[in-house]
This record gives structure tokens, sequence and C-alpha cells, in this order.
């Protein structure tokens, strides 16, 4: 074996074999895979195969399209089958909400460029006449690209061109150690010896999370056992193979809980398993003694599936059971990949917790190696980042999500929805206070955080639709209430950081695109990458001349910690410190919100003593050290308490009794989106710039230094000096459209006289305007205040409208009240 390479691939399963293609075909060659028995020995050799389109998100679906068309190519430059068949996949909906879904989902599809079409029950039957017509049927969608790919197959092919164009492949090579060397290689120790490497990538499959033991990483995927079985010969799928007929299209109806392929001449059926008979397997690390191997096949765990599937497709119990494979692979809590930097390592890159590698291998592997070698993936990853998940994410609370996740993988999901299991976990000192006020919550990293306040504890109940729901009236209180008086939201989970040093305040300039604030000030500022693209958004809070205080999202606190540890300068000159678990937040909002506070502190909150965007530290009530920032995402007059977390369940208190309301996530969603406020992963992302997002005034390419104006550097402006000089960019404007029992969500396609020119990236009802918002990506010439347009929502067309700034107090006069 080699001693060394610039790029090493741990595990040869097909996810393996993709980074490793995926590396020469972006022209590193000098790349070697490492794999501890045979290619294809773990969970690749016994995956069902099947390429799958359908997720309500427009990068994973970019993603999953990506993966069926670079095997297409591989397909072309082996001149021989990878088994790739794109027999297309048409799923059958039997309720409202299924139908809802895929109503909802369509426009998400045709913005993202993946072919699919709705479908009548009676298209459905002669689509695929196997299925027993029910009076249920509300419709299906049919993805015509869609299919399977034979994954032993396609993971040679993908190794063969690898190799062809220089890589290196060694089998029955087990690495057994890592050691990250003084200068920032890795030493890689395998039973056949050493090898360096400049990029190390785990591949590893069932075996992530003992390998990553190795590291310190503690990754939140757990391998579940999942299974299918194979029939024997259908005589009518044998005889229109004889004619030359098409396949049918695979087949998935929620009645049943699994899918149907044919299987040359046969019918695969893959059932999901409900939650209350998943198996999990190797939780900590998998048996010395398990290979190439299967596990005992389980008919008990999906009886129930069979049974039902028999109704639905009679042919399906005419012929006898040929095959049963079951075996493992990993899964994760939200069902997505950990694909990117690992955290806390310096060129060490994940693959790992892939549920169905050879759905996710081609994609993962191409934007892997192209962010590897470019520096850049080259769209915006967040939604697969390993590092979305923070230290809550135990072993024991990643088996009970992982359990949930897959056992309601059939069922029809709404964005944003609430799943039980595992909470709550991580509490404030207020939740039961708010609990008692009838809080009705939701998670943001690992913290219960109120979603909207019903009458009573016992109407606290969860309740999720595509349409007009019952609380929808109460969150609309909530929203008047906070916007005509005040409101309180509970927001502690936010990410809190403090930076400090000598060096504090040079090193945050070159970072952040916008200058810093003054003393006593605070600016939103965004943290760009090499491409202009918005990789973080914080407020910067100054309290000396180097010493700031940092704030931003909750759910991104992993990855905001050790996207700033990798720049940190390493002679010691600044300190970051993450206080997030220490600090409590508890915000403000309305026009009554001065009176109501002043008489809980001693500081003056005059216009004149505590202007808008500023900061002081006081006492509020009983609480000492709290930081008082003048600022308020609702858009109104307020300001936002951040204390040490023993006070949080005393301040509540105070306000309480103070007799102010609190409200809930969605009531500030709705606002913000009345202010076009952006949101992190929605208009502030990696792969859209300021400008594209009208966040010019927050980017500061000069400044005054001694009375004369001088250059600022700071990382992404040179892509951002070539976009403005170029020019030719979508803009994000704001749209008014009709409220009609369904909303418009995020995704979704906007259209000129029926042609797809951009997308939502954020929308929903504006409970104080009465009608639907969105921010939309749309040409520039576009962009004009009253300019007309529409947005695909619910698969209808609905008219919308360019507003000018936003729908509420487009000038801030309430916040600067």
């Amino acid at each position: 074996m080699q001693s060394h390479a610039k790029v090493v691939v741990v595990g040869g399963g097909c996810v393996g074999a993709s980074i490793l293609y995926g590396l020469t075909e972006h022209g590193c060659s000098d790349a070697v895979m490492l794999e501890r028995t045979t290619l294809t020995s773990g969970s690749t050799w016994h995956a069902a195969g099947l390429l799958v389109t359908f997720v309500r998100s427009y990068n994973v679906s970019k993603m999953t399209m990506e993966t069926i068309r670079i095997y297409s190519e591989v397909e072309k430059k082996m001149g021989a089958s990878v088994g790739l068949r794109k027999v297309g996949q048409l799923r059958v909906a039997n309720t409202e909400k299924r139908w809802d879904e895929f109503q909802s989902y369509v426009s998400i599809a045709e913005a993202a460029g993946v072919p699919c079409q709705l479908l009548t029950p009676e298209e459905i039957a002669e689509v695929h006449p196997l299925l027993n017509q029910s009076p249920d049927i509300r419709g299906g969608i049919l993805h015509t690209e869609d299919g399977y790919v034979n994954p032993a197959d396609i993971t040679m092919a993908l190794a063969k061109l690898a190799r062809d164009a220089g890589a290196k492949v060694y089998q029955n090579t087990e690495a057994q150690a890592y050691e990250k060397l003084d200068n920032g290689h890795w030493k890689v120790t395998t039973n056949q010896g050493e090898i360096t490497c400049e990029h190390l990538i785990f591949a590893t499959g069932n075996y992530a999370r003992e390998n990553a033991r190795r590291v310190g990483l503690d990754l939140p995927c757990i391998p579940i056992v999942h299974q299918y079985w194979t029939t024997e010969t259908v005589p009518l799928l044998k005889e229109r193979r004889a004619q030359g007929l098409s396949e049918f299209p695979i087949l998935r109806d929620e009645d049943y809980g699994a899918y149907l392929r044919e299987d040359v001449g046969g019918i695969q059926f893959g059932p999901y398993e409900f939650t209350k008979d998943l198996k999990l397997f190797a939780e900590d690390c998998v048996p010395p003694e398990f290979g190439a191997d299967l596990l005992p096949e389980d008919f008990d765990a999906v009886e129930t599936q069979w049974e039902r599937a028999i109704e639905r497709v009679p042919t399906l119990g005419e012929v006898g059971i040929k095959a049963n494979t079951r075996g493992p692979f990993q899964m994760t809590p939200d069902e997505l990949p950990l694909a990117g930097p690992a955290p806390g390592h310096e060129n060490l890159w994940l693959a790992e917790g892939m549920p169905g590698g050879i759905l996710w291998g081609g994609t993962v592997g191409n934007r892997l190696a192209k962010w590897i070698v470019d520096g850049n993936p080259g769209m915006d990853m967040s939604e697969l980042d390993p590092r979305r998940f923070s230290d809550y994410a135990s072993k024991r609370w990643t088996m009970d999500k992982v359990r949930e996740t897959w056992g309601t993988h059939m069922d029809a999901h709404v964005p944003g929805e609430d799943f039980p299991e595992a909470r709550p976990m991580k509490t404030v000192g207020s939740y039961d206070l708010l609990t008692a006020q009838g809080a009705v919550w939701t998670s943001f990293n690992g913290y219960e955080f109120p979603r909207w306040f019903t009458k009573s504890p016992e109407e606290a109940i969860p309740e999720h639709s595509f349409r007009r729901t019952n609380h929808m009236e109460l969150v609309q209180e909530e929203v008047r209430t906070t916007r005509e008086e005040a409101g309180f939201i509970e927001m502690s989970p936010m990410t809190k950081f403090v930076v400090r040093g000598p060096g504090a305040a040079r090193w945050l300039d070159s970072i952040m695109a916008n200058k810093l604030p003054k003393l006593g000030r605070m600016t939103l500022s965004l943290m760009l990458n090499d491409k202009g693209g918005m990789d973080a958004e914080y407020t910067i809070v100054r309290y000396a001349e180097d010493d700031f205080y940092l704030i931003s999202t909750p759910n991104w606190r992993a990855y905001n910690w050790d996207q700033l540890q990798r720049v940190l300068p390493r002679d010691g000159s600044v300190v970051i410190e993450d206080i997030s678990e220490q600090l409590g937040v508890i915000a403000l909002a309305g026009p009554k919100a001065r009176e109501i506070l002043q008489p809980l502190t001693d500081n003056d909150l005059s216009n004149e003593a505590f202007p808008w965007l500023s900061a002081q530290m006081g006492e509020v009530g009983y609480a000492k050290g709290v930081h008082l920032l003048r600022v308020s995402y609702t858009g109104e007059l307020g300001w936002e308490l951040h204390h040490p977390i023993g006070y949080n369940r005393h301040l509540v208190d105070l306000l309480l009794k103070a007799g102010v309301k609190p409200f809930g996530l969605e009531a500030l969603e709705s606002m913000r989106l009345e202010k076009s406020y952006r949101a992190i992963n929605r208009e502030i992302c990696k792969d859209l710039t300021p400008y594209e997002v009208d966040l010019d005034r927050f980017v500061a390419m000069t400044e005054k230094i001694g009375g004369q104006v001088a250059e600022r550097e700071f990382v992404g402006k040179a892509a951002l000096l070539k976009q403005r000089e170029e020019g030719n960019y979508n803009r994000l404007v704001t749209l008014k459209l009709p409220f009609c029992d369904t909303s418009v969500m995020f995704d979704e396609g906007v259209y000129a006289d029926g042609k797809l020119i951009g997308r939502v990236t954020s929308g929903g009802f504006s409970y104080y305007c009465n009608h639907d918002i969105a921010m939309a990506l749309v040409p520039q010439d576009m962009t004009a205040s009253g300019t007309k347009m529409q947005v695909m929502v619910h698969n209808e067309l609905r008219e919308a409208e360019v507003i000018n700034v936003c729908a509420v107090d487009p000038t801030s006069a309430r916040a600067r009240a």
C-alpha cells in the first residue's frame, strides 16, 4: 500500500466509491479508498437500490436528481448496464392529508427540476392496473425519473472509473486508528501499514459510530434493520416482458405502508416497519463476526403491511415467496445523511448516516469531492451538514428518534410538524409557567420552545395541516395583541457567544461583511464564504473595544461554533466562549413594551437614553447581569432580555403578573414575514449573496478611519464585487397573495405568464394583514412595486403582487418609537 495520498476515503460501499469517482471527476486522482473486506460487502450488497426523488425541499430534490444523472453518465461511460431502470414511481393518496401533501409538493418539484405529475384515480388505474381500485383513492403522483439501480453493479462501475482515472482501491485493508499530524495531515493506521493524507473522509456505513469514536466524535446515527421479500415469477409480469412491454412503475400506497416493484418477473415487497416493530442494530459496534451477512427473517414485524398489500394488490398473494433479504443500514433522527465537515476537526469529512446509500451516493460523492477540491460544494448543503445536531444528540435520544422517524416514514408529513419521542428533553425554568398558560411546544437545539398558546393546558394539543386549522385564531390573537399592545416570547435556546481579547475587533472585522458596531450599539453582521454566500448571521453587540457579544439562531449553535473555531487566530489574541447554556432570552415587544418594562428596571428606557439598536447591562426585577438589547424580530418597539438562566422563571413570572400575554413561534414567524425580515436557511443561506436577498445595507465595502475612507477587507468581498459588476442575478422581493384555505410555505415555483421564473424562499399567512406573504427570488426586471406574477400554491396558480419593502411599517417607525 502506498504511504501518502491527497485524499483517503474509508469505506468501500456505494458512497465511498461515489466519493472516489467524484474526486477524479473534479481533477483529484491522488485519492485512495480503504475497504476492510471487499467492495460492496456492507449494507450496499443487500440494498434494494431504489432511486426516489419525492421530498419537499428544493435543495434535496436537486440532490436526488443529481444522483440519477450521475448514475446515467456512469452507465454511458461503462458502455454496459449497471441495472439502472427509470421505471417511474407511483404514489397513491387515500386520505385528504396525503393528497394535500402531493398538491403542495408539485410546485417544489417543478422549481427544482424534478419531473412529476398528479394523476386522477382513473389515470392511476391505467398506469398501474394491478392496484385494486378503491373509492378512497383521491389521486396519485407519478415521478417519471424514479426507479432503481443494481447496487453492486453501480458501486463496481464507480470504483472502476475512479481507478481508470488514477485513484487506488485497497481491499482487505482495515482502518484501525487515526492521528492528526503537526502539519495538519492525517495518519491512518491499517492492518496493511500506514498512510498519510491531507483530507480524510469517513464513509463507513454501519461502522459509523464506532469508527467516529476513534477521533472523539459521537455521531447521531444508528443502524436499523430493514427487510424486503421477493416473490416467485408472476405469470402476468412474465407475459408482459415477453411482449416487450415496459415495467410497471414502483408502487407506493399508504394503505399498506410499503413499496412494490418488479424484480426479474417477480414482485419485490418492501414494507416500512412501524415504530413499535422496528429493530436497531449495533448501537455501539458491529459484532466482529458480522460481515456480508443477512439477518433472520422477521415476518411478524410487517404482517399487517403484508395483509394490507395483498388486499390492494391481489397479484402479490397469487404466487409464493422466493427470498427474504433482511439487513442493517444507517438512519439519522431526521432521515437525512451526515455529509460535510466533521465538527472540531480540520480536513476530516463525513459521509455517514446514509438512509439509503444508493440514493445518496452519487450526489454526496460529487458534492464532497467538489468541496474538497474547489473549497465549496457548489450548492447549499445545510440540510445534510453534520453540524446541524448539537451535543444534545445523545445515543439514547438518537435511538428513540430513529425509531420514530423510520416508523413514520410512510405517513403523510406537513412541513414543520412536531414529533413527540424523546421530549421534553431540555427545558428552562419557566417551562411550567408557560405550560400552565397553554403552551404548545416545539423544539430547537434540543430545548422546548413555545409554538402557540391555547386557552388551557388541557387544550394544548399539537395540530398540523396544510389547511386552515383551529389554532390559527389563537395565533391571530397573539399577533394582534403584540402589535397593538405587547407580548413576550421565551427564546432561551438562542445561540450566544462572547468574543474577547486584544485581537477580537481586528478578527471579527476580517470575517464579517458589515462594520463592527460602536460601543454600546449592535448591528446585524453576515459571515460570508469565498463565493459571497452567507454562511451565518450574527447580531453583534459591542460592550468595549475588544469585548463582543454574538447572538445567532438556536438550531445552528454547533455549526456556528465550529465555523468560528476554524478561522480563530492561533496566536491566542482572541478568546471565544459559548455561553448559550448560561443565558436565557425573553423578548418583550409591542407599543406598550416601554411602559411595561420601565417599572421593572432602573435603566432609563427613553429614546434619548436608550435608542433603537443599542444595548445596556442592568437589572430587571431581582435579576442581575441582564443584557437589555433594544431590538425585536417582530418589528415592534421591544427589548430582548438576555439573563443568567437561573432568573428565567422569575422574569417570566414578572411579565405574566404584569398582564403581558405570551406568544409563540408561529406568531413570531408571521410578524417577521410582515416585516420581510430574512431568516437563516431560507433567505440567508450559503448559496445566496447579500445582493441577491437585498441585504446590501449590511455589507460595508469601506469605512472611515481618521476621517479618511479606507477599503475594508473581509472574506467574500471579491466575489461580491464580481457579482455587482456582472449584475445578472435574481433579487428577493416580497409578494402579497390571497389566502385560500392553504398557504404558501417555501420553495414553491414563481411564474410569469405561465413560465417558471423563480422560487419562494419562505412564506405564510399574515395574521395582521389577513393575506399570504411570500419572499421570492425573481429576475431583476420583476422587482418593481406593483409587478404582477403568480405563485403555484397547492397546485393552483395564485396571483401575486410585489409590495414595497414590507407589509407592515416599512419605515420601521414602530421599532424606533
